[in-house]
């Protein structure tokens, strides 16, 4: 598998709200075996550091969570807490009667996916996951090993640490300017069970679920999902976009009947969806992923997936999936990445391939040593480079 497959879902004709356009997702019949909600159990709505099992640790925060089931059917005592603001202080109680910073609960989650257990500890046939984290941290995660090879121009820290920590920047749906009235007002269809977001008519988000009635309850939350910079942006200095529109001409036969006039509506509803599928969503579709299953759930496949990277490409998306027997999307949540990400991404996987070498790398990209170490600077990791290696390398490389 190395593509997206929305074999089963049609598209309905746009929602518009200023900039953002939502454009519906329909099945004719819903995926059986398998329905997602919303887990309220647990004290999500804060900051949480997710335990990895690679012993490193995901921080951010975290509204909800998920639960698969493919059945068919506040901080205590010495929980760790991340202060509001910064305060000068002898780390005592404060003097002229002044209390403490207040601070919030940092929550401790095991894993990104786990499997529900009952009370008595036996396993129950429900996953839960952490929605958009799971296909972040797989980004975040990288080549964050960083240097396999002690070269000279990288650091001891790069060595010893690799690209840790390493974080990158999003916005809550409701910071993104528009897209909560957008959402509101939105009209779910009858059998919609996902939707298409574009912001100034650049894809932002897909998002699918096995059922339209696991949609309606998973709507609410598209607001408390995290989007890109790129997103943002477009929000804020994008214009509005047009409604979409049907005419529908008297041609030589006429429209002498409703059931003529019917027939011409739903023509005019294919021609969309064909215009749709072939140039709005064409990028999201038709690029190679690489795939990672995450967990296997009975006849369902958990997976996150990573673009190809191509710098000055189309429009790229990180993000995870659930897919049945037959390879089709029975759950989508998808983040789009900014060019500085994109970027980013190309250089981590060209030093990799070259075995972390800054010459072979630059040979590789048909470039020299210093745009190399430009690039390296330019995507944040500067401090990982030996500041007096790297000059005394690109000195020999100016007096040669």
């Amino acid at each position: 598998m190395t593509r997206i497959d929305l074999t089963g879902l049609d598209v309905r004709p746009a929602q518009v709200w200023g900039g953002v356009r939502l454009v519906p997702l329909v099945r004719a019949e819903p995926v059986p075996g398998l329905r997602l909600h919303r887990e309220i159990h647990r004290g999500y709505g804060g900051l949480g550091a997710v335990d990895l099992p690679d012993r490193t640790t995901y921080t951010s925060y975290i509204p909800h969570g998920f639960v698969a089931d493919w059945t068919g059917t506040g901080s205590g005592t010495g929980a760790e807490s991340a202060a509001y603001g910064t305060r000068l202080g002898d780390g005592g109680a404060g003097r002229g009667g002044d209390s403490a910073p207040a601070c919030m609960p940092v929550r401790r989650i095991h894993r990104m996916a786990k499997r529900r257990r009952d009370p008595e500890g036996r396993a129950e046939r429900r996953l839960r996951f952490l929605p958009l984290h799971l296909a972040l941290e797989g980004y975040l995660a990288l080549h964050f090993g960083g240097p396999s090879t002690a070269w000279e121009e990288w650091s001891g820290e790069a060595l010893r640490h690799g690209l840790s920590p390493r974080a990158e920047a999003a916005y809550a749906g409701w910071a993104v300017p528009g897209l909560a009235e957008a959402l509101r007002i939105f009209e779910v269809h009858p059998g919609q069970c996902g939707l298409l977001l574009y912001v100034a008519d650049a894809l932002a988000a897909a998002f699918v679920v096995p059922h339209p009635d696991d949609y309606r309850l998973l709507h609410p939350t598209l607001i408390e999902d995290l989007y890109g910079e790129l997103v943002h942006q477009y929000a804020c200095y994008g214009g509005p976009v047009p409604e979409f529109t049907a005419r529908i001409r008297d041609g030589a036969g006429g429209i002498r009947t409703l059931a003529d006039l019917r027939a011409a509506a739903r023509e005019q509803e294919r021609a969309w969806a064909v215009a749709h599928d072939g140039l709005m969503a064409r990028d999201l579709l038709e690029t190679s992923y690489a795939f990672e299953r995450v967990y296997r759930a009975g006849p369902f496949d958990l997976h996150r997936f990573l673009p190809p990277f191509r710098r000055g490409g189309p429009e790229q998306h990180i993000g995870e999936l659930i897919t049945d027997h037959k390879g089709r999307a029975v759950y989508l949540k998808t983040f789009r990445l900014s060019e500085n990400q994109i970027r980013k991404g190309h250089l981590l996987r060209r030093l990799a391939d070259y075995d972390w070498h800054l010459g072979r790398t630059a040979e590789a990209l048909g470039t020299s040593y210093a745009e190399v170490v430009r690039r390296v600077r330019g995507a944040g990791l500067g401090t990982l480079l030996d500041a007096h290696a790297v000059a005394q390398r690109l000195r020999e490389n100016q007096e040669s």
